[in-house]
């Protein structure tokens, strides 16, 4: 039975105090967890918070990764200084990403890829907004948002990890209900299932403002296999209980 993930985004948030502050109350308050924990800071942070994890079970992710390998990309980041500096995990395809940054389903499918080759788990978000919400179109947004991943990554998806984050709740205070992710969760695993003989392996992040409050809930949920956790992952005490919810 593979672990639960629970991987914090800290977004553009963080100062060196902080960062440390929370690390250190983070690692020594989750012992052993029976799940896979990580947090995505920062670019300028890496190196920081690389020294901090080191020796806990914390694994250092960064939010994004450059589509290119090398060259004139002034403020990329390729994959391969990511590898430098520790990073088991990237997120790919951030629903902020896509939406300030205009990123395609092209453009993310080819982040992941180039994680993938530099030996990084890219992290790869789906969603819908409550526009597409509404009009019903949900199941159809995911599919193809994950469809070009799975087109230009081959047998390679089965590496990749998946958060479903409807771009309604995040940050809203709104949160989906754990039927309403599990019936996304549950379409993104028969997709996964499809393309490749390994999808058993795959995790399935729920990603809409997971908290504290409703993290047992929605972690129960059969095809839900841990959480992309933004503002409660700033606040160490919030983390640890969603940490201890996925045990």
């Amino acid at each position: 039975m593979k672990k639960k993930l629970i991987a914090g985004n800290w977004k553009m948030n963080g100062s060196l105090a902080a960062n440390e502050a929370l690390v250190n109350a983070i690692a020594q308050g989750m012992g052993q967890a029976a799940c896979d924990v990580a947090v995505a800071v920062p670019a300028p942070y890496l190196a920081q918070v690389a020294g901090l994890v080191a020796g806990t079970p914390v694994a250092l992710a960064a939010q994004d990764v450059s589509m290119q390998e090398v060259g004139a990309y002034t403020g990329e980041v390729s994959g391969a200084m990511l590898k430098e500096f520790g990073v088991r995990y990237v997120l790919v395809g951030h629903s902020e990403r896509r939406q300030y940054h205009a990123e395609t389903d092209a453009v993310v499918a080819a982040k992941a890829q180039r994680a993938l080759a530099t030996g990084i788990t890219p992290i790869v978000c789906v969603g819908e907004t409550l526009a597409e919400r509404d009009a019903g179109e949900t199941e159809a947004v995911v599919k193809r948002q994950l469809a070009a991943v799975i087109h230009l990554n081959g047998h390679c998806i089965s590496e990749v990890v998946v958060a479903y984050e409807p771009v309604w709740a995040i940050g809203t205070g709104r949160t989906a209900s754990p039927e309403q992710a599990q019936q996304v969760h549950a379409v993104l695993r028969a997709q996964l299932a499809a393309a490749s003989e390994h999808a058993d392996r795959i995790r399935l992040l729920y990603g809409g403002s997971m908290n504290a409050a409703n993290a047992a809930q929605l972690l129960a949920q059969p095809d839900i296999d841990g959480g992309l956790v933004g503002g409660a992952s700033l606040k160490a005490q919030d983390f640890l209980q969603i940490i201890a919810a996925a045990q």
